[in-house]
C-alpha cells in the first residue's frame, strides 16, 4: 500500500503522556488523535476552534470573530489547493477537531520551500499532540508536494512551538531580530528548517 493510499485510511496514533495528578504521581493518559481532512462537514467545527483558540503568537491573517463567510472561504480554498501546493488537516483528539495544521507551498524562486503552520486549543497543550501532527503532515507534504523543505517561524517567546519543531527534527537555523509586530509589541522571530532528507 502506498502513502497516499494509507492517507486516506483513518490514521490514529496512540499519545501517552504523563502528567503528575493532585499527589505528585505521575499518571498515563491515553487518547488517539488522527489528522482529517478538512470538509464542509467540519465547518461548525472550524468557527469553534478559530473563535476559541490562543491568538497569542498567531498571525492576523485568520479574522475575528471568525464567521461562517470565512470558514467558507477558507474551506473553498483547501478544496483547490489540497495536494497540489498545500496540504490542510484537522487535528482530531479523541473524535473531536481540536485544531488545525497545514503545510503550503512558496512560489517564485522559493517553489521548493513551504511553510508549516499550526494552531491547538489550550486543553490539549503539552500532551505531544502537536509533535505528533507536525511529523506527520512533514511526511505527507514531502510525499505529496515538489517540495525540499519546510520552514517555521516562530515568535521568540513561543518556547512550546520551538520545541515541538524541535522534537519534530527541525533545527533551528537563524533569528530574525525585530521581525514581527504583533498586539503593539515587537517580536524577534526564529527561523527553522526540515529538510526532506532528514
Amino acid at each position: 500500500m502506498g502513502f497516499r493510499d494509507f492517507e486516506y485510511r483513518k490514521r490514529t496514533v496512540l499519545i501517552l503522556s504523563e502528567r503528575a495528578n493532585e499527589t505528585g504521581r505521575m499518571e498515563n493518559q491515553h487518547m488517539t488523535m488522527e489528522l482529517r481532512k478538512w470538509s464542509p462537514a467540519l465547518k461548525q467545527e472550524l468557527i469553534g476552534i478559530c473563535n476559541a483558540v490562543d491568538r497569542t503568537f498567531l498571525s492576523n491573517r485568520m479574522p475575528y470573530p471568525y464567521t461562517e463567510e470565512a470558514a467558507d472561504w477558507w474551506l473553498e480554498m483547501v478544496s483547490e489547493h489540497d495536494g497540489k501546493d498545500g496540504v490542510f488537516r484537522a487535528i482530531v483528539v479523541d473524535g473531536k477537531v481540536a485544531g488545525n495544521i497545514s503545510v503550503e507551498q512558496k512560489a517564485d524562486v522559493y517553489s521548493r520551500d513551504a511553510e508549516i503552520g499550526y494552531l491547538l486549543l489550550t486543553k490539549y497543550w503539552s500532551k505531544g499532540i502537536m509533535t505528533e501532527a507536525v511529523r506527520q503532515i512533514c511526511k505527507l507534504a514531502f510525499t505529496e508536494l515538489d517540495i525540499i523543505r519546510i520552514t517555521g517561524l516562530v515568535y521568540e517567546p513561543n518556547i512550546a512551538s520551538q520545541r515541538v519543531l524541535e522534537k519534530s527534527g527541525f533545527v533551528r537555523e537563524g533569528l530574525q531580530k525585530n521581525a514581527v509586530w504583533k498586539d503593539g509589541r515587537v517580536y524577534d522571530l526564529c527561523l527553522y528548517g526540515k529538510l526532506k532528507q532528514q
